[in-house]
């Protein structure tokens, strides 16, 4: 045998010997999967993860059972807490917003940074509404804020979180405007809803397919855009430099993320099962109902992206006034 000829078996013979090593290193989910959200049933993060779910079952993308995890408690901390225990678990993932960024910056309890845990897929991001009772005397957001002007304290709005994206709007609404109202958080959208429906609060930020209907419906008015730019379902409604305030649009991004200490074989599989549920036709529907903005990007995008929105954030933070703790 010639040294060409035993140069070919010798690779041959390595390709043999590695393909083993490679199926071995393959990643399959052998029992259910927790996937762990942050809000109750009914919050975005829950509403989410159900929609998720029901995209990887309805196209039979998963071997397993995927069920939800309610870790409500601390904005977000809890449910980072918990993930931040499940270190290494290739069974546990949750899904992330940006009060995980926020509320390690300005809570000493909250003391998961979300760059402790494995970022593995964002999904999209998520515009808002500001709205309030149909029959409110505000027909626009400075109606609003020159009331909140006069009665320091009086006018409430219902939120989530006190640092999530809804809170977050009114900081530098106030930063901007010297206006002063409370904010009374509740655990579920349907709660802070509610509140509003009911008159227990004078405005809300609420996810725009939560609002189309209750808008329709002549229960509620929008009076300004979380947006960039309008969308087109409310092309009437003005963005919030439109309504007259140049503040920063704070972000509202949903994605997956994973414990700390994630195998590579066991990122790629996650990473790979985002892309195939983003062009799955589920997927694609609840974007669409959602009035949501798609942006699939992977794990050293969505680190990136990560990364860039923590300083974001930290800078609306200072800028409002906020004392940051990290």
């Amino acid at each position: 045998m010639n040294k060409r000829n035993i140069l070919k078996a010798s690779l041959a013979l390595t390709a043999i010997m590695v393909l083993p090593l490679v199926a071995q290193a393959e990643f399959k989910p052998t029992r259910p999967i927790e996937l762990v959200v942050h809000s109750g049933p009914g919050g975005g993060n829950d509403v989410m993860g159900r929609a998720l779910i029901a995209a990887i079952d309805d196209a039979k993308l998963s071997p397993v059972r995927i069920q939800i995890s309610n870790k409500v408690g601390g904005g977000g901390a809890s449910a980072a807490s918990y993930l931040a225990d499940k270190k290494g678990d290739p069974h546990v993932i949750g899904i992330f917003t940006s009060v995980w960024i926020t509320n390690p910056l300005v809570q000493q309890e909250a003391n998961i940074s979300i760059r402790e845990l494995t970022p593995i897929s964002l999904m999209l991001l998520e515009p808002a509404l500001i709205a309030v009772r149909a029959d409110s005397p505000f027909k626009t957001l400075g109606d609003f804020i020159e009331a909140a002007k006069a009665n320091p304290g009086k006018m409430k709005q219902s939120g989530g979180s006190p640092l999530a994206r809804d809170a977050l709007v009114r900081t530098v609404l106030q930063a901007k405007t010297g206006a002063r109202w409370a904010f009374i958080s509740f655990p579920s959208g349907g709660e802070r809803i509610s509140a509003l429906l009911g008159g227990h609060v004078d405005a809300m930020v609420i996810e725009p397919a939560e609002a189309g209907e209750l808008i329709r419906s002549g229960k509620i008015r929008a009076v300004a855009q979380v947006t960039d730019a309008r969308l087109p379902d409310f092309k009437d409604i003005p963005t919030l430099k439109e309504a007259g305030f140049d503040v920063p649009n704070p972000p509202q991004p949903r994605g997956l993320i994973g414990p700390p200490g994630m195998a590579p074989d066991v990122l790629k599989y996650y990473e790979e099962l985002m892309l195939k549920v983003a062009q799955s036709p589920g997927w694609q529907k609840f974007v669409r109902d959602g009035l949501f903005e798609e942006k699939v990007l992977g794990p050293r995008q969505t680190t990136e992206f990560l990364t860039q929105t923590e300083v974001q954030m930290r800078g609306i933070l200072q800028d409002s006034g906020v004392k940051l703790v990290r």
